[in-house]
């Protein structure tokens, strides 16, 4: 099993940038998909970011593309998203998700989450 644990939240204004970081403990010696998403308050849980095991491939939805970057260190077991350009409706908590699996952009393609990290832009 791995533990994921988020970090990086925090309170920004519109048009400001935040990384957020995901680390991984535990058996992390598979090749794990890892994912960010995110839950507004009242709102479902939407997906944010992939990327695969190598970190060649990523994907993003058209709500973040160009302003989130997904990118990972194998070697410190870390997964991070830069978001740019933030904007209110970016608040949210923020998770981190793992499988071993191929992974995708639904939560139950996921099997493992961090606790979760607070994003609030500010207008």
């Amino acid at each position: 099993q791995v533990q994921l644990v988020e970090s990086g939240g925090g309170l920004v204004q519109a048009g400001g940038s935040l990384r957020l970081s995901c680390a991984a403990s535990g058996r992390t010696g598979s090749n794990y998909v890892m994912a960010w998403f995110r839950q507004a308050p009242g709102k479902e849980h939407e997906f944010v970011a992939v990327i695969s095991w190598s970190g060649f491939s990523t994907y993003y939805p058209n709500s973040v593309k160009g302003r989130f970057t997904i990118s990972r260190d194998n070697a410190k077991n870390t997964v991070y998203l830069q978001m740019n350009s933030l904007k209110p409706e970016d608040t949210a908590v923020y998770y981190c998700a793992a499988t071993e699996g191929n992974g995708g952009t639904y939560r139950n393609e996921f099997d493992y989450w961090g606790q979760g990290t607070q994003v609030t832009v500010s207008s």
